[in-house]
């Protein structure tokens, strides 16, 4: 997430007469150095703001638990709408302000509590409960990730692998995913927290977001009638798109003029193709996957709309239609699927043994694995990203990290930090047994669960040890970079190489290596937050640690009851043409566990596969941020040079699959239009209404959605008509090879 370009109100706004001045005269050398924090966050703080209240917790656990629900129904929808943190930013403003005006204000004594007095409203609503609010709602999601990574294990185990998993195995899992890197990172907040020079860019939307909801509102429109009647606007159309006319989510017109060609459809279908032309009239299609476009910078949205030319218009067409690399032509150009080298989909369950392990004669009746070419290219360019992006750094940000890192020990504390001794620290005591419980939990599970989780002990060990030392410097990036190299496919390629043959063993590695990591790092930018806002440590860690543990547990219950009751879940060849539970980053998450893991990335990117030479994009990414540099250095004054960001170009579609063109070609369009023409000519809108209008969206869709399931779905009431049967382009999943005879596809 790149940090937003937003104007910060003056300290002067909030609430002047409350705010008890702490270092406001002081000396010039204890403010921040980093010019764009002492734009954002103001230098003053009142201690006696009450944050542990009761409001706190109702709107806290009820975010938490809301957004953990919807966030996990719509997972496994084809068009997964992620509810994020800005969200409940702009819904519990209104509520919390209209609890503080209908509670009661009386105080009452509570057993245990001595002399101390507690009451319901102890006044305002104030922004120091609106944060820890909001940190509570989206504690269990790693950058707004959505839901608990470790679910996916659950889903391909039950759901793609046709096999069981207890739901205390599952919990455990997803617990100890998610709260193993909570430990050691709070060990580690000394060096990535406190220091001045660490200031993690992405904290400073949040501040500016908070500081402007609280300012005085005496505009006619306010935020929260705004937000109202774009939310009921939002309610009520998606109606249309969700049910009525679904065939809206994916308008492409292209497949409609030429219904018999295979390869016009290949160009124009925006969900399995190139959708070179595909429009969207739903939100949801716009808005999953890469989050709001209205709540991304416009730098960002171009370098995102070069990568993804680059890529999808130049490399795939030349590579499928010009080169035929890998035998392309015998897939369809567009898919996350797995084939036999005649072009069939692999039957994967055919491979598995009882021992949940591969069946090597099997796989040799059927051959080597084939991807397409989308898919082929994913993880080339996913590799190169990998290694480009390390380069990048070093070479662009190496000494910048470093000076900072070396300042954060020796330069003075600002004024931030001072004011944060203001309130008790947390004990190191809490952060040494907090790792070593879930250490533990997470050993017995591989012990004594392993028939469930394959998982061997030491694959815990090993996959904790790359995740704590890879956490600091991660951190050390994010804070002063803004970028956050993953994990994910560096800890499936290890474990696939020294543990093959076992899918679920090498998804469980790779959660705990990658989302332990994530999970730390994520912890640390909160923790940021609550320093730049002045949150009481110790709340912090409260908040977070039992928001993690009830986002997950919800998390775990939602795909419980779901997949249990929604029959062929997850399987898009078994299901409606119409049906939304096509469970796409599954299905990717999947792919993966049979690629790394069930067949292992020997027989696939080593000696034994079709795909070895995808490892020189491993070479190729790492060099080409120093041809940049060294362009830079040659020529100095050529200002466009340094503005080539490799890890972004070549990581724009890194969320393809399960994203598709249409995703992309929807948020390009929309984030064009309102981070570049409404920013740039009305800004005074913009500034006031632009996240607002973003939160409403995907909350209105949120709502209706789930009354939809509830009242239609539940029923499998569903309408039948042309607009309900989907983008209407069959053949865009067709070979154009000779002589590959698939079904429901004409024979070239």
């Amino acid at each position: 997430m790149s940090s937003l370009e937003v104007q910060a109100p003056t300290a002067t706004t909030l609430d002047p007469e409350k705010r008890v001045i702490n270092g406001a005269n002081s000396n010039d050398d204890e403010l921040s150095p980093i010019e764009e924090v002492r734009l954002t966050v103001t230098n003053t703080d009142d201690p006696t703001l009450p944050v542990w209240t009761f409001r706190m917790w109702v709107l806290g656990l009820l975010s938490c638990a809301l957004l953990s629900f919807l966030n996990q129904f719509f997972a496994y929808r084809t068009e997964p709408l992620i509810i994020t943190q800005i969200t409940v930013q702009v819904a519990t403003l209104p509520i919390g302000r209209f609890m503080a005006a209908v509670l009661p204000r009386a105080q009452f004594k509570l057993p245990g509590l001595g002399s101390r007095k507690f009451s319901l409203n102890p006044g305002p609503f104030n922004m120091k409960e609106h944060v820890l609010i909001s940190i509570f709602a989206n504690a269990g999601s790693a950058f707004g990730s959505g839901s608990a990574y470790a679910v996916g294990i659950v889903t391909i185990i039950k759901a793609f692998y046709g096999r069981s998993i207890s739901f205390l195995a599952g919990w455990l899992l997803i617990t100890t995913t998610q709260v193993l890197g909570y430990g050691w990172a709070g060990l580690l907040r000394k060096y990535v927290v406190e220091p001045a020079h660490m200031w993690w860019p992405s904290t400073l939307v949040q501040v500016s977001l908070f500081r402007a909801l609280h300012e005085k509102d005496d505009q006619r429109m306010t935020r929260a009638k705004f937000f109202l009647i774009v939310l009921i606007c939002s309610f009520s159309w998606y109606l249309v798109p969700g049910y009525l006319f679904t065939t809206l989510t994916s308008i492409s017109w292209v497949c409609w003029i030429f219904s018999k060609s295979v390869t016009a459809q290949q160009i124009g279908s925006g969900l399995r193709g190139l959708g070179l032309g595909a429009v969207t009239l739903d939100w949801s299609a716009v808005a999953s996957f890469l989050f709001s476009p209205l709540i991304s910078p416009f730098f960002a949205i171009v370098n995102v709309f070069a990568g993804y030319v680059l890529i999808i218009y130049i490399a795939i067409p030349v590579a499928y239609w010009g080169l035929d690399l890998y035998n392309a032509s015998r897939f369809p150009i567009f898919s996350s699927h797995l084939f036999t080298a005649k072009g069939q989909k692999y039957d994967i369950t055919a491979i598995v043994n009882d021992k949940f392990a591969i069946d090597l004669v099997k796989y040799e009746e059927q051959g080597r694995i084939n991807l397409s070419m989308f898919f082929a290219l994913t993880y080339g360019f996913g590799f190169a990203t990998i290694a480009s992006t390390l380069t990048h750094v070093a070479l662009f940000y190496g000494r910048e990290i470093y000076d900072r890192y070396r300042a954060s020990y020796t330069g003075k504390e600002d004024i931030h930090t001072r004011l944060m001794k203001n309130y008790k620290d947390i004990p190191s005591w809490w952060f040494y047994i907090l790792l070593t419980a879930t250490f533990v939990v997470s050993l017995v599970l591989c012990i004594f669960l392993k028939d469930q989780v394959q998982m061997p002990w030491w694959g815990l060990l090993f996959a904790g040890a790359m995740a704590f030392v890879f956490t600091l410097p991660i951190s050390i990036i994010t804070a002063t970079t803004n970028q956050t190299p993953g994990l994910n496919i560096i800890t499936e390629y290890v474990m696939g190489l020294i543990y093959p043959g076992r899918p679920i063993a090498n998804v469980c590695f790779k959660t705990y290596g990658y989302m332990s990591m994530a999970q730390a790092v994520s912890f640390l930018n909160d923790f940021k937050l609550g320093h730049y806002m002045k949150i009481p440590p110790r709340s912090m860690f409260l908040v977070q640690f039992i928001g993690t543990v009830l986002a997950g547990t919800i998390n775990l219950a939602v795909a419980w009851w779901l997949l249990n009751s929604i029959e062929n879940i997850c399987h898009d060849d078994l299901l409606p043409a119409d049906s939304p539970w096509t469970c796409p980053g599954d299905r990717v998450f999947f792919d993966a566990s049979v690629i790394w893991g069930l067949v292992g990335p020997k027989r696939i990117f080593g000696s034994l596969g079709n795909y070895r030479a995808m490892n020189w994009f491993f070479a190729g990414g790492a060099v080409g941020p120093v041809i940049v540099w060294l362009l830079h250095k040659t020529f100095p004054k050529q200002s466009w040079i340094p503005l080539i960001n490799l890890p972004v170009l070549l990581g724009a579609t890194g969320m393809m699959p399960p994203a598709t063109p249409l995703n992309y070609n929807a948020w390009i369009i929309v984030g064009t239009i309102f981070n570049f023409f409404i920013f740039r000519y009305g800004k005074q809108w913009w500034q006031r209404y632009n996240y607002i209008l973003s939160a409403a969206l995907d909350a209105g869709v949120a709502f209706m959605a789930i009354l939809l399931y509830f009242s239609v779905g539940m029923e499998n009431r569903s309408l039948t008509w042309w607009g309900t049967g989907g983008e209407h382009c069959e053949l865009a999943t067709c070979p154009t090879a000779k002589g590959i005879a698939v079904e429901g596809c004409p024979v070239n």
